[in-house]
């Protein structure tokens, strides 16, 4: 089967530092994949270079077909999504019209029918959205107002509502309490489970090894190891380079049927 999102031999050169070095990377139908490593491993710069934000050699397929050399706009058009770090939201505006805003990708000559033409396309649909990340109570209220556990719901919403076919989510547990990232993990299942394959970076080894299928360890912009993540919790360059010694001895802080059970 066709992986939705690969990347071969996908490096990045920052000057003389290789931030990544030859990086092999499958994401699959109805996967969520975790992509783990300590700070500056190279995780949101494969991010970055998969959705055309920094230059890259290698390739970036999505669902076979090659967009290395295509735009972070075209990627997105032809299914990529993306989070950021960050969770900038259009602060005046409210929850709906926020998802709005995102899922509106007409093409320029579209828009310029309908300023000539007076008739305007259907709005994006947005409730499924909503519903999907069972955040339709929010609909209505203004993105200012929200606390921090549901702007990052909101974000993700907002990489969710054109519809993509995989989705990179840059960290979106970060701030989050042990409730907030428990929550989130439930609703990540359920988006995944919906159709929507996903790669997650975060360094909240809970809500990762609680939840997703596939696990890839970066170190220094390199693999060092890829497996469920039993397996990878256990591998002893995984240990030594990111989890810790205690890694061994300890379970994840989420309970995975509690989230749903992986494939």
């Amino acid at each position: 089967m066709t992986p939705v999102l690969e990347t071969r031999d996908l490096s990045v050169s920052y000057g003389g530092v290789r931030a990544l070095d030859g990086v092999d990377l499958e994401v699959g139908e109805g996967q969520l994949v975790g992509l783990i490593g300590p700070n500056g491993a190279g995780k949101t710069t494969w991010i970055d270079a998969v959705c055309g934000f920094v230059p890259s050699t290698g390739e970036t397929l999505l669902e076979g077909r090659a967009i290395s050399g295509l735009p972070p706009a075209a990627r997105a058009r032809a299914g990529l999504g993306r989070t950021w770090q960050a969770a900038e939201l259009f602060d005046d505006l409210t929850v709906r019209e926020n998802l709005a805003v995102a899922a509106d990708r007409r093409h320029m000559w579209r828009l310029v029918c309908e300023a000539l033409t007076g008739r305007e396309s259907d709005p994006p649909d947005v409730e499924s959205t909503l519903e999907l990340l069972g955040i339709g109570a929010l609909a209505d209220v203004a993105a200012d107002e929200l606390t921090q556990g549901q702007r990052k719901l909101v974000g993700v919403a907002r990489a969710l509502a054109p519809g993509p076919r995989v989705v990179c989510l840059d960290e979106p547990a970060a701030g989050l309490d042990s409730a907030e990232s428990q929550s989130l993990g439930e609703r990540l299942r359920r988006v995944v489970d919906s159709g929507v394959a996903m790669l997650l970076v975060d360094h909240d080894m809970g809500l990762v090894l609680a939840v997703c299928d596939w696990v890839v360890v970066l170190e220094f912009g390199r693999v060092i190891a890829g497996g469920p993540p039993e397996a990878v919790r256990k591998d002893p360059k995984v240990v030594e380079a990111y989890l810790g010694r205690a890694a061994n001895d300890t379970q994840p802080a989420l309970d995975a049927s509690a989230i749903g059970t992986r494939p």
